[in-house]
Formats: structure tokens, sequence, C-alpha cells
């Protein structure tokens, strides 16, 4: 639990997060039902601080959607460094699992609004009582185009891909193993 007051760049009364871990990535959840908890820049750098604050990746609220759409929720992502992201893959994985958690009844798909669009997370089984397998459906990646600026080295070509959040794509298939140790 969190206590902090009003001002800017901090919460309204208490807060209960949660940390999860997907896939080498770590993120703070925060599931706000009744949307009382806003979180923004300054609060998401404070918590994510890894000296400071909890420490994460990322910090996500869970807030219920408008317009009764599909979604069960709809998800704020906030980078560790407080700016907005629109999606993350093992963010909302480890948001699904938070919800898992809150209620273990919710079903096998959890349909999940982000800032790039509907989301579907699949629940394929529960290892134990706090991992679980999930799979999302995360759409077309969008290519955007080519990055010479990282060409090079052990990467013939690179290409920046949109998943509903910026990637860059090394194709590093000529290279052998021994050009890709660090």
């Amino acid at each position: 639990m969190c206590r902090t007051s009003t001002a800017v760049g901090q919460t309204v009364g208490d807060m209960r997060l949660t940390k999860h871990h997907g896939l080498g990535n770590d993120f703070l959840v925060l599931l706000d039902p009744d949307a009382s908890h806003p979180l923004d820049a300054a609060v998401a750098r404070a918590l994510c601080d890894r000296h400071t604050g909890i420490g994460a990746d990322g910090a996500i609220r869970a807030v219920p959607t408008t317009a009764g759409g599909r979604a069960r929720v709809r998800m704020e992502l906030y980078n560790a460094d407080g700016s907005r992201a629109e999606m993350s893959g093992n963010g909302i994985r480890c948001l699904a699992q938070a919800i898992l958690l809150a209620d273990p009844a919710v079903g096998a798909t959890i349909p999940i609004a982000t800032d790039a669009g509907l989301r579907t997370v699949t629940v394929h089984e529960q290892v134990d009582a706090v991992t679980h397998s999930l799979s999302v459906a995360m759409g077309v990646a969008r290519v955007e185009g080519d990055a010479p600026e990282w060409e090079g080295g052990a990467a013939a070509r690179a290409l920046l891909v949109d998943m509903g959040n910026p990637h860059l794509v090394l194709d590093v298939s000529g290279a052998g193993q021994g050009a890709l140790e660090a």
C-alpha cells in the first residue's frame, strides 16, 4: 500500500499495487475499478525508480472501460521515465495476471482496451498459485521503414516495426554465433 496526497505528481488516498514479471520485464499494476487513483508521469517515475521507489520497467493502471465495449478494462501504461506507451506485450500479460489473481473466475480470454486498440489475452494454464501461462494477440505488425543507421556488423538489415509500440528489428540471419555474443 502507498499513501499519498492529491498534489500534482501524487495519487489520491491509498493505492494497492502488485508487481508482476513477464519475460524479463517487471511492471507495477494498479487495479482501479472506481477510477479513483489517477496516475501521472511524476507518480510513474517515482514508483518505477529502482533506487528511491519500488522499481519497475513500467506502471499500469486498469480502469473501467467507457462506452460499453468488449473490453474488461482499459489499460493505461507508463514507462519508467513517466512517458505514456500505447502497448506492451509483456505489460498487458502482467495486467491480465493481476486481473486473474483478483478474480480467478475471469475466464479463458481477457479483452483489454489499450491506446493501440483492443487486445485479447488468452489464459493457457495456471502453473502454480502465482504463475500463469498467457499469450496476447498483438495484431498485425506494421513495417514503418528501413533504419539504415542501425545496419552494419552482424546486422545486415534494420527495420522499424510498430506492434502498437515501436520496435527495431535487426536481420542477423547471416551472423555466426560468435558475432552475436556481447
